[in-house]
C-alpha cells in the first residue's frame, strides 16, 4: 500500500512540475490592442498604426519567467493616414510588402524586472533582416484581463527600411519606436 501511495504521489508531483513549467495561453482582444510606429518626418513626429497584427502570449503572473510571446504584423497594413502614402510605404524601398508581407517578433526570454515590469528579449525580423532585441515591458491586471505595454526603439536603416534616396535621414529619421499595447484574457477552454 505504501508503494502505491508513493507512486501516486510521485505522479502527482511530476504532473504538477510539468504544469508549472508552462505559462497559460491568453487570447488577444484586438479592439483594445494596438501596434504603431513613431518616427520623425522632416523633424515632425508622426505615429501611424499597423491595422493587422496577431499576438500569441502565454503568461502566468505567478511565474513570469515561463512566459512566451510572439507577434506577427502585416506590413501592408501600415496606415499613415493617406491611401497614396500607404501604397508608397508598401513598395520595395520601404517595407517591400510583396516580398516580405510579415514582420515578426518571437521572445527568447522574459524576466521579472520589478513590480509590474518585465524585461523581454527576442528576435525581431523585418524585411528579411533579423536582430536580437531587448526592451522593457509593463504588465498590469485589468479585472480578469492582462495589459502588456511597451516600446521598442529600432534603427530603420538596419532593416533596409527606406532604400535608395530614402536612406537620407534628413527627410525621415533613422530612429523609429515601435509602440504596442496588448490586452489579453485567459483563453476559454474547449469543451
Amino acid at each position: 500500500m505504501n508503494v502505491i501511495k508513493a507512486l501516486i504521489l510521485a505522479s502527482l508531483v511530476a504532473g504538477s512540475a510539468a504544469t508549472a513549467v508552462h505559462a497559460a495561453p491568453l487570447t488577444t482582444e484586438q479592439a483594445n490592442s494596438g501596434v504603431s510606429a513613431v518616427f520623425k518626418q522632416m523633424n515632425v513626429p508622426v505615429e501611424a498604426p499597423f491595422r493587422t497584427f496577431a499576438a500569441q502570449i502565454d503568461y502566468d503572473a505567478a511565474k513570469p519567467a515561463t512566459a512566451k510571446a510572439s507577434v506577427e504584423i502585416t506590413t501592408a497594413s501600415f496606415d499613415i493616414g493617406d491611401a497614396m502614402y500607404n501604397k508608397e510605404v508598401a513598395k520595395k524601398e520601404w517595407f517591400n510588402s510583396a516580398q516580405f508581407p510579415k514582420a515578426t517578433f518571437v521572445s527568447t526570454s522574459i524576466a521579472p524586472a520589478g513590480a509590474g515590469k518585465l524585461t523581454v528579449s527576442g528576435k525581431l525580423t523585418l524585411k528579411g533582416k533579423s536582430a536580437n532585441v531587448t526592451f522593457p515591458l509593463t504588465v498590469k491586471a485589468a479585472g480578469a484581463k492582462t495589459v502588456f505595454e511597451g516600446q521598442l526603439p529600432i534603427k530603420r536603416l538596419a532593416f533596409n527600411i527606406g532604400e535608395g534616396e530614402w536612406k537620407d535621414t534628413s527627410m525621415v529619421a533613422d530612429e523609429v519606436v515601435i509602440k504596442f499595447r496588448v490586452t489579453a484574457a485567459p483563453a476559454v477552454a474547449a469543451k
